[in-house]
Formats: structure tokens, sequence, C-alpha cells
């Protein structure tokens, strides 16, 4: 065998390319709807709509409702707590002191003085949206298939569902309170400077 003949691609490469070209022209579809947080997320109610009118047409599929129903509720939960948990700070604080012995504070803002630090969200919007459309998607193509048609009483499921997100947002609302934040920017947006 000569070295100075030029090897061809076996088909592995080929397949690799064509893996890397749909990743990369995937990623660029992302980039560009980006700034269009309003349309995304009609599309993806759009979309949510169409996977509940499929689950109550075909009377099946209640499981993956509900497991759907559950994953949406965890990113909700994700999307509305800080980043930064105070309520661990504390624990970490408490801790400190415990093994220490010092006269600690907790290092929250509480006056106009204190240094600003906005609201950073654990799960950021993007990821938000992106995972519950991809959730979506995933729970509607199972509904294709009988394998995922497991025979529930489904009475059981929404009640359970609706005890859950009661009891979950009423803790997550009284965090909310105890830690006095706000997951949302109402109002119009303050300028600084001279403008």
């Amino acid at each position: 065998m000569n070295s100075n003949e030029p090897s061809t691609p076996g088909p592995g490469a080929n397949v690799s390319m064509k893996l890397n070209d749909a990743q990369r022209q995937y990623q660029q579809l992302l980039d560009r709807i980006t700034p269009f947080v309003l349309y995304r997320w009609l599309s993806t109610a759009g979309l949510l709509s169409i996977f509940v009118l499929r689950i109550i047409f075909s009377q099946g599929w209640y499981i993956i409702c509900y497991a759907h129903a559950i994953y949406l509720l965890n990113l909700l939960l994700a999307f509305l707590q800080p980043k930064f948990d105070p309520s661990l700070q504390e624990d970490l604080l408490a801790d400190e002191i415990e093994e220490g012995g010092e006269d600690m504070e907790p290092t929250l803002p509480s006056q106009r003085d204190d240094e600003f630090r906005p609201f950073v969200r654990r799960l950021p919007e993007w990821q938000f949206w992106l995972s519950s459309t991809r959730a979506t998607l995933i729970a509607l193509f199972c509904t294709f298939s009988e394998a995922f048609d497991v025979p529930v009483y489904w009475p059981i499921l929404v009640v359970y569902f609706f005890i859950l997100f009661t009891l979950t947002m009423r803790r997550q609302i009284q965090h909310m309170i105890k830690y006095k934040y706000i997951p949302f920017d109402f109002g119009r947006k303050v300028r600084y400077g001279n403008h």
C-alpha cells in the first residue's frame, strides 16, 4: 500500500459529518429564535394545547400526561427559585456559628445602602422554555405508541397532581415572602445615568 494515496473517509466519518451539520443547524435555529420570547412561548402553548387535545380526544395516555405535568411543575419551581437560595445560606451560616462560636449575621441586603443584588434564577427563562418544549414534543410523540398507554384511573392522578401543585406552590410562596424576593419584573425599567 502506498502511503502517498489519499485515504477516503469511511461510512462512519460521513455519518459523523452529517450529525455535526445537523447539530450546527439546530443550534443556529435556536440562536435565531432566542430574542422572540413571546412567540417562543406562544408556540410552546400551542404545542401543549395539541398535546392536551390529543389526550382528551383519545381518552388515553394519562400516565404520559401525568409525568409531563410533574416535569413541568419541577421546571416551574426551578424557574421561580433563586440560584443562590437564602435558606441554604442561613443553614451554612448557622453551621459556621455552631462550629466557630462567632457572632455572624446573614449577608442579605436589608437597607437601602446595601449592595443591589438582582434576582438570578436557578433555571433561566431560555432553559425553562427549551426544556418544556422538548418535554412536550417527547410526550406528544409518546402518545403515538400503544406501549405507553397504561390503563389507570385518571381522576386519582388529577387530584394527586392538584394536591402536589398546591402544596409545592404554597411552600414556594412562603419562601418568597420569608426572604422577600419576587421572581418577576413588574413596572417600568429604571435607567441610571445621564440619558
